[in-house]
């Protein structure tokens, strides 16, 4: 009887959950298509800023920025410009996407509006933000495998590599391109087990 009260009751309830899944999934493409309409200018403009910066020249006719492209995904690219000399780091310790780092960096949108910071995350002192690298967007997992402990760089991130076609806030609208400086201080654990940041 419970089994026979089961089925009864699963064949009631499935076409529900589908439709609703269905109507879910629905709404969010819609979103999604709303969104590309509505922020096509806006997207345009931060295309093109990425596009200008990776061909940006110094006076002397060099790159500016270096394109980054991950071997574990030849889809995605990135613009680096590093502040400091690397050969005075190259042979310090270089985070994998698994490693904790300690952070300190400042996030813009294209324009130069600051949408984040880590000066207002003090827990590991010395404004330092501390985190799972692979917790973080993927523009910055491409960046800081691409770094060493000590390194001071420029990261330009396209939509794609950052928060996609979703509305963060005000400034963090949808298809914005990520300007970050960001200097990468430790990987802490590397040697010993890291014990991971509480999350409120």
């Amino acid at each position: 009887m419970k089994k026979f009260l089961f089925w009864a009751a699963f064949f009631i309830l499935f076409p529900v959950v589908l439709t609703s899944c269905e109507e879910e999934n629905k709404g969010d493409k819609e979103e999604a298509k709303n969104y590309w309409e509505e922020y096509a200018k806006w997207r345009k403009e931060n295309l093109a800023f990425f596009d200008e910066k990776s061909i940006e020249t110094d006076s002397t006719g060099a790159l500016v920025y270096e394109s980054i492209t991950p071997s574990w995904d030849a889809g995605s690219t990135i613009l680096m410009r590093w502040y400091n000399d690397r050969t005075l780091t190259q042979h310090n310790p270089q985070p994998k996407s698994t490693s904790y780092i300690d952070v300190i960096y400042k996030g813009t949108t294209y324009e130069g509006e600051v949408f984040d910071d880590s000066f207002e995350l003090t827990a590991h002192g010395d404004s330092i933000y501390r985190s799972k690298l692979s917790d973080n967007v993927k523009g910055w997992v491409i960046a800081f495998t691409n770094m060493y402990v000590g390194d001071h760089c420029e990261i330009i991130i396209p939509h794609t590599c950052g928060y996609g076609d979703s509305y963060r806030s005000d400034l963090l609208l949808p298809y914005s391109t990520l300007v970050f400086d960001v200097k990468l201080r430790g990987i802490p654990g590397l040697e010993k087990p890291v014990n991971a940041p509480v999350k409120e």
